[in-house]
């Protein structure tokens, strides 16, 4: 379902570093090479019916790079 991260992403957390990040070699040959990192973090969400929900967040980062493939998890009780 399609999101939009409303504000900033807090309690950012890494998850999984460069040699187990599973998708390593699809990451680097899609976007660069770099330090993947797999992070889990929590933020407020517009969905695509417009309704705003607290929810944890996954992502693939690297420096230089920037976050990519952003995946909802689990809704928070806020």
């Amino acid at each position: 379902m399609y999101f939009t991260i409303i504000g900033g992403i807090s309690n950012s957390r890494v998850i999984a570093a460069e040699p187990s990040v599973r998708l390593r070699l699809h990451l680097s040959a899609k976007f660069g090479s770099g330090r993947w990192r797999k992070m889990a973090g929590e933020a407020m969400i517009r969905l695509g019916d417009g309704t705003l929900e607290g929810a944890e967040l996954h992502w693939f980062e690297a420096h230089g790079i920037g976050r990519v493939y952003f995946k909802r998890k689990r809704n928070l009780d806020r």
